[in-house]
């Protein structure tokens, strides 16, 4: 009697053990368990830790809740204003509704990344090459929006959405190479002629001080005299102006003024050179 009591005992302890292990699940803190007893769905949705379900007759799948990182394969299209390009992306999504995305969806990673590449070769064929290459963050959002939108049904929420590379061809990086030399050799060329037309300003001021003061011509004279003395050169050749001789002619009375008239009314000589003192 004893040994038959002790017999049923073990058997039980056997029995509780086995169901016990069947029964027994471990849901991580990342993770939610969806149950389908009979396959119909359960509404409660098991929590992270040690949780319980009836063996043979409840199902738990567990759906990770963290943020998923996932590379949208290269698209080849061709943008609004006919140039043929290249453009990949990341895409950053996390599960809100576990029972949703495991009912709604077959497969909600597939099907992510599927409305992804489809929504990119769409934003392509919808923006010019300059907002690929500028103005990335607008088309992002928008993307983030065309995914979004069947993403909520799935009960998958699209956290980030971001364009990686745009890759040209080769003829297109030679044209817009091209392209960026004309225009900043446009920018140099203005900015000499701006620089010339205010040196012009200048000079024409100076001009019109210097035929006020005659005197001021002969100081620029020499002060140019000095400043070419000044690299070491072996020989100078100073230009004698006439507007100078018709100064002294002025300023001398007498004969040195006859004189100087009549220098001014011969003919202009060669000019020579000399020694520098």
């Amino acid at each position: 009697m004893v040994e038959e009591l002790v017999a049923a005992g073990v058997a039980v302890v056997c029995a509780t053990a086995v169901y016990g292990m069947a029964a027994a699940r471990v849901v991580r803190q990342y993770e939610r368990g969806v149950v389908f007893r009979l396959g119909r769905l359960k509404p409660a949705v098991r929590g992270p830790g040690f949780t319980m379900i009836v063996p043979f007759v409840d199902k738990i799948r567990k759906v990770n809740m963290q943020i998923v990182t996932m590379p949208v394969p290269a698209q080849d299209g061709i943008t609004r204003d006919n140039v043929t390009v290249r453009v990949d992306a990341v895409i950053y999504f996390k599960v809100v509704d576990a029972s949703e995305a495991v009912v709604q969806v077959e497969d909600y990673r597939f099907a992510v990344s599927q409305m992804a590449q489809t929504s990119l070769r769409s934003i392509i064929g919808k923006s010019d090459l300059d907002d690929l290459l500028s103005n990335r963050e607008k088309l992002n959002q928008g993307l983030e929006l065309m995914i979004d939108s069947p993403a909520i049904g799935w009960g998958v929420q699209i956290d980030r959405v971001e364009i990686k590379d745009v890759s040209l061809p080769e003829t297109m990086k030679r044209s817009m190479a091209r392209q960026a030399e004309a225009d900043r050799e446009r920018r140099a060329r203005v900015i000499n002629a701006d620089a010339e037309l205010q040196a012009s300003k200048k000079l024409a001021e100076a001009a019109g001080v210097m035929s006020d003061q005659p005197a001021a011509l002969q100081l620029r004279l020499l002060q140019t005299v000095v400043a070419v003395a000044a690299e070491k050169n072996s020989t100078l050749v100073l230009p004698f102006p006439v507007e100078l001789l018709r100064f002294l002619e002025r300023a001398t009375p007498g004969d040195s003024g006859r004189a100087a008239q009549a220098a001014v009314e011969q003919p202009a000589e060669p000019a020579g050179g000399g020694d520098a003192p």
